[in-house]
């Protein structure tokens, strides 16, 4: 385990994911519980930037500047010990969609609500690549007795094209590109896994030929550990958000270096990089709605937009 000095910017968030650091110093965010897309300035302010409803989850800028968010439809939500935790799939659950959000008026488009007949459940987790193409995760919805199948899709912004390209996994929550764009890597929650697709294009994947679904295994961390949304940084390393033991856990692209920055919240979400350099890490605690800072020993990987 090693140790980063956290540092808070805001509090009183409900239920906050997606962090995206602005140019500004501000960071554009989801609040899950609220059901909307809001920036937290410099200072811990706190503004409404959109109202989505559902669920919205995973966020990203995209080519045309608009922020593009996974809204996985919403969930049941109950307190314990002055936290908050989502349950099930909620009874005025409609469906999972991808939506882009004008960050100057608030305007909101629903992009995607289906691929190939298939409604999306609860999508969770996107990142763009180079050609301006985006990678997203449908972690799927939870009921009493039954859990959806997810699985990773690619897409354009334009919402011309949306492929299905691995299905099905385990609960497919994080997902992030290589440096050199030739890996996208999943989180899958449950199993505490890692896995990542050779890519011979954006939007290609080269299939492992032995692998029931393509895919090489990266990384199972031990113990009760369950993986939410990831980001990669400057050296390939994997920062994957990690809940009950909560922290971020930083993988090295070879799956054999494993360090772990704890945090105070078993419900570390996301995490994300900026500031000078992009050497500071920011980071969601979800149950205790704050959103924290620290530096982080390499520089971040730089987002294509």
């Amino acid at each position: 385990m090693s140790d980063i000095q956290w540092n808070e910017i805001a509090s009183g968030l409900q239920f906050p994911e997606g962090p995206i650091w602005m140019a500004d110093g501000s960071i554009v965010l989801v609040e899950i519980k609220r059901g909307t897309l809001s920036r937290v300035t410099a200072d811990g302010a706190i503004d409404v930037v959109a109202e989505l409803g559902g669920g919205p989850n995973g966020a990203a800028i995209g080519p045309d500047g608009r922020c593009y968010v996974c809204n996985n439809g919403g969930f049941e939500w109950h307190e314990n010990g002055g936290r908050v935790f989502p349950g099930n799939q909620p009874p005025d659950y409609v469906s999972g969609s991808i939506q882009a959000v004008d960050l100057e008026s608030g305007g909101c488009e629903i992009l995607y609500l289906e691929c190939g007949g298939n409604a999306l459940k609860g999508p969770n987790d996107l990142v763009f690549d180079v050609t301006g193409g985006f990678w997203f995760t449908d972690h799927g919805k939870n009921r009493e007795r039954e859990r959806d199948r997810g699985g990773l899709y690619y897409a354009r912004p334009d919402g011309s094209e949306i492929r299905e390209m691995v299905y099905p996994l385990d609960a497919p929550n994080g997902v992030g590109l290589s440096p050199e764009g030739d890996r996208v890597y999943v989180a899958e929650t449950h199993t505490g896994r890692v896995f990542y697709w050779k890519l011979s294009a954006p939007g290609v994947i080269d299939p492992h030929p032995r692998s029931p679904n393509g895919g090489y295994f990266l990384c199972g961390l031990s113990g009760l550990q369950l993986l939410d949304s990831l980001a990669v940084d400057a050296e390939g390393h994997v920062c994957v958000a990690t809940i009950a033991n909560g922290g971020v856990t930083r993988i090295s692209p070879d799956g054999t270096e494993i360090a772990h920055f704890a945090t105070d919240d078993p419900l570390t979400t996301n995490v994300c990089f900026g500031g000078e350099g992009l050497r500071t890490a920011f980071v969601t605690l979800s149950s205790t709605g704050r959103l924290v800072s620290g530096e982080w020993p390499v520089a971040g990987l730089e987002l294509s937009f």
